[in-house]
């Protein structure tokens, strides 16, 4: 039965450590200098070690504001501060745990005729106000320091980042000590007093009641930072106001600082040493501490980039959640009390029989003497109907019955809470990539028009390149076959000088002049480069060639690759250093081979290949 009332308030650490926790790191996280999982794992463990080690001193002053001595009342209490909380963060608005479970112990008080102390309450509500502007105060101060320093440090952007990023982490994870030292009287506060445990020894140390009840309270609180906190992460880091590193920086170690006074027993003490007032050990608002923090630095950087709009839901957010949570306690109290006849209080039935009681022994010498024994039947009275009601709920088998279908109906809520949020994540999961593939589409896209354009681009240096070798090669050919005319009519006049010379001398120095001509014409330099050419511009051409027609000699594809340059037989045979008719049989040759009839027109048969 106790596990089942604790459920509850595991239900409102959960609904903390998805909210409030998350603004822990949520500045980190928002400036994309840690990781989600990294900030979650690490607020994870040190919540726990601060609720364990440092979380007796905040409770006292809820249970002074009220203590709530029934397990059912314990029970209902937190159901509603978790059930307001746990809307908030669905509103995606980082609320105050603090603030919900303050009203829900109101409600309570109210409902059972409990007086509000109100020394404990106005304790309470001045951190509420004084917890963001010391929040602000110390964001301010840390800034400036900071600031300062690496103007005059000089510090590389490089080293500058790692520093940051591991400054990120350890104030992380002193702001996860204090949060979980300071808000898990928000969570178990309410049942220390209903659940008194017997201390466990554990050799070196010793867990103490109220221990083991944040224990498993700080759990709870480390389930909720893993599983949802990144959606108010967002809110706090990234809308309320853009933060740069060292802004994230300063923003999370100014929260730490102040749940930390208000948590910290040892440090209370010290200022009361010193003649001070002593510091409230109170659950602040972790949310109010670090938007304190964030809204200072805003208005210290002129106030323009804070998104009033966000803040402005913030604080309705805040005057509204205690409100929320007390009318919604009052009435699943009642539901509770009078529906699953479950007690919510001690005293619950009987405070104004108390006080009438009390009147009438006032005034007992005024009434006759058979007076007084209707005052004791009346007392005698009372006191069997508080031990009925205390008794009640669990000599009653019917009760079993109610916790049955109240187990049901929060079995039911839980399974479709956790089937929307997980509809919820599955559509942010297949939105997220949807948006990755429109991005990753319209690189690509940007990639393939990139590529296009450099395509189109190195095909026109291509073709250019082609075109100049192709005139170039033109040229060539037809220097060629100008030099050779030239070199042959030249060789010819010397043969006539030679016959008509009568001068042995002469006509041996013409003879070897001739020779030379004629070693000339085979040795030509300009030929083999012509040559060149024409394999180089005709590898494409040539596979083709063999493709279709194989078997061809290199002399016959050379021959053919003339012939698509369009030149004559005369052309082609100053080209080879053959003579025409060399080359028309060559041609008769060719199309024996290619097997092309005499009407079909050779030279285009293979320009067309």
């Amino acid at each position: 039965m106790i596990l089942f009332f604790l459920s509850s308030g595991l239900f409102l650490g959960w609904s903390l450590g998805a909210n409030d926790a998350a603004n822990v790191f949520g500045s980190a996280v928002g400036s994309r200098m840690v990781k989600f999982r990294t900030a979650a794992i690490i607020a994870a463990i040190f919540v726990i070690l601060g609720a364990v080690i440092q979380g007796a001193g905040a409770s006292h002053t809820l249970g002074k504001l009220g203590s709530v001595s029934a397990l059912g009342g314990s029970f209902t209490v937190a159901l509603a501060a978790a059930l307001t909380v746990f809307a908030m963060t669905k509103w995606k608005v980082p609320v105050s745990t603090s603030q919900a479970i303050v009203g829900a112990i109101i409600g309570w008080n109210f409902y059972t005729g409990n007086a509000t102390d109100m020394n404990s309450l106005t304790k309470i509500v001045t951190t509420w106000v004084a917890g963001p502007i010391l929040g602000g105060v110390f964001a301010v101060g840390l800034f400036l320091i900071i600031s300062t320093y690496l103007n005059k440090a000089q510090i590389h952007i490089v080293k500058l980042d790692a520093y940051v990023r591991f400054g990120l982490l350890a104030v992380g994870a002193f702001g996860s000590y204090s949060l979980g030292a300071n808000n898990i009287a928000n969570v178990m506060g309410v049942f220390v007093p209903a659940i008194p445990l017997d201390p466990i020894s554990f050799g070196l140390f010793e867990l103490s009641g109220a221990q083991q009840l944040f224990l498993i309270g700080s759990i709870a609180i480390a389930i909720g930072i893993i599983t949802f906190s990144k959606r108010v992460m967002d809110t706090v880091g990234n809308d309320l106001m853009d933060l740069s590193p060292v802004s994230a920086l300063v923003v999370v170690l100014s929260h730490s600082m102040v749940l930390f006074v208000f948590s910290s027993q040892g440090l209370s003490n010290f200022v009361q040493s010193l003649g001070l007032p002593a510091i409230p050990l109170v659950p602040v608002s972790s949310s109010q501490a670090i938007v304190g923090a964030i809204i200072g630095l805003g208005f210290l950087k002129g106030g323009r980039n804070v998104n009033y709009k966000v803040l402005g839901s913030i604080s309705i957010g805040w005057i509204t959640t205690p409100i929320i949570a007390g009318l919604l306690a009052f009435v699943s109290l009642f539901f509770v009390n009078n529906v699953f006849k479950v007690e919510v209080a001690n005293n619950s039935f009987v405070p104004q029989q108390i006080e009438q009681q009390k009147s009438d022994e006032h005034s007992i010498n005024v009434f006759p003497t058979d007076s007084s024994h209707f005052i004791q039947e009346i007392s005698d009275e009372t006191a069997e109907r508080e031990i009925e009601a205390k008794n009640s709920f669990f000599s009653s088998k019917n009760q079993i019955h109610f916790i049955y279908i109240g187990l049901i109906i929060i079995v039911f809520v839980l399974t479709i809470l956790f089937s929307q949020y997980r509809r919820k994540q599955l559509l942010d999961k297949a939105k997220k990539e949807k948006d990755e593939l429109l991005l990753q589409s319209k690189e690509l896209k940007k990639k393939l028009e990139l590529l296009q354009k450099e395509t189109n681009v190195s095909n026109r240096e291509l073709e250019s390149e082609i075109k100049y070798k192709k005139t170039q090669m033109m040229t060539l050919a037809l220097n060629i076959i100008q030099k050779n005319e030239f070199i042959q009519n030249l060789r010819n006049k010397i043969i006539k000088l030679k016959s008509s010379a009568s001068n042995p001398s002469t006509q041996e120095d013409l003879q070897k002049l001739s020779l030379v001509i004629n070693e000339h014409l085979y040795l030509d330099k300009d030929r083999k480069t012509f040559q060149l050419y024409v394999e180089e511009l005709n590898q494409d051409f040539f596979l083709r060639l063999d493709k279709k027609y194989p078997g061809l000699t290199n002399n016959e594809k050379r021959l053919c690759a003339l012939l698509r340059l369009d030149l004559a037989s005369k052309e082609i045979a100053s080209v080879l250093n053959i003579s025409p008719k060399s080359v028309e049989m060559n041609r008769y040759r060719l199309r024996k081979k290619m097997q092309i009839s005499g009407s079909e027109n050779l030279g285009e048969i293979i320009q067309g290949l």
